[in-house]
């Protein structure tokens, strides 16, 4: 009996061989914690500062561009406008006027807008410090699994902050910075309101980007199930419908640009949370 208890062991063991690391308790976790929390926050300082000095770099070429028609997704457009035929699809042809009314305006901008680009440079250090903090709770068939979670988290933010500029930001400049309630009222736009815009719309995408990730690790610990993403599938479809109609301007091409990634990544996520339930219970069954 004693012999074939200690087998037992022995498989359970192997199937979900537990962190060598001994148990801390919540204080040891939190100090912990604090220490992954330092250094993400002295990698964004260092990238903040060197953002900082690239002013010129960092406003003009990257910040206000997206305003001017010589911007790439501009041209690009214009270039399509041309070969349809159809003016509707140009857009940012007369650069958005700006101005800054508060007298310490845009020296807050330009320490505002360091401390984010010094964050989305530093997203991977960031992604990294959670990794390494999360890790020792992980079994080792856990850990070599999600062994890739740090890159394919980096490399799809970094892509969804990409796309957030380069589509969405110079479409809804096009389209709130030309809106006019009255032919009376003319748009004289605030620097700090242009900048909030560009960046929460590119942050936003960057967090939209990371569905596969959310989709994974909500799977893994049983809030979501692919049936429930599939039932609630429709739902999905037009909240992105919607969200695409409102950063857009009024065409049905824009917003067919912008929803197809975020439907794309939706099904995506379904099928990672396919894998992952399947793998589930075939664990299950071995046991």
């Amino acid at each position: 009996m004693n012999e074939d208890t200690t087998r037992e062991e022995q498989t359970t063991k192997k199937k979900n061989p537990k962190p060598k690391k001994a148990e801390m308790s919540f204080l040891e976790h939190l100090e912990e914690l604090r220490w992954h929390i330092v250094r993400s926050a002295g990698a964004i300082f260092i990238f903040a500062i060197v953002a900082f000095v690239m002013k010129a770099f960092i406003f003009d070429v990257i910040i206000l561009r997206p305003r001017l028609p010589e911007f790439w997704t501009n041209r690009m457009f214009s270039e399509l406008s041309d070969l349809v035929g159809s003016e509707a699809v140009k857009i940012n042809q007369i650069p958005l006027k700006m101005q800054s009314i508060n007298i310490a305006g845009q020296f807050s901008t330009h320490i505002l807008v360091s401390i984010i680009a010094g964050f989305i440079i530093a997203s991977p250090v960031v992604f990294y410090e959670f990794w390494r903090f999360v890790k020792p709770a992980l079994y080792d068939k856990e850990k070599q699994h999600a062994g890739g979670a740090v890159f394919f988290t980096s490399i799809l933010f970094l892509m969804g902050v990409l796309f957030g500029y380069f589509l969405i930001v110079p479409l809804s400049i096009h389209f709130l910075g030309t809106y006019q309630v009255s032919s009376d009222v003319e748009n004289m736009i605030n620097l700090r309101s242009y900048i909030g815009s560009v960046t929460s719309i590119s942050l936003a995408a960057g967090v939209v980007f990371l569905l596969p990730i959310f989709s994974y690790f909500l799977s893994k610990v049983g809030l979501i199930t692919p049936k429930f993403m599939k039932t609630y599938r429709k739902h999905a479809y037009v909240i992105m419908l919607l969200l695409s109609a409102v950063i857009t301007p009024p065409d049905i091409f824009s917003q067919v640009m912008v929803c197809f990634p975020l439907v794309f990544l939706y099904e995506i996520g379904i099928m990672i949370s396919r894998r992952v339930v399947k793998k589930r219970e075939k664990e299950m069954e071995e046991m």
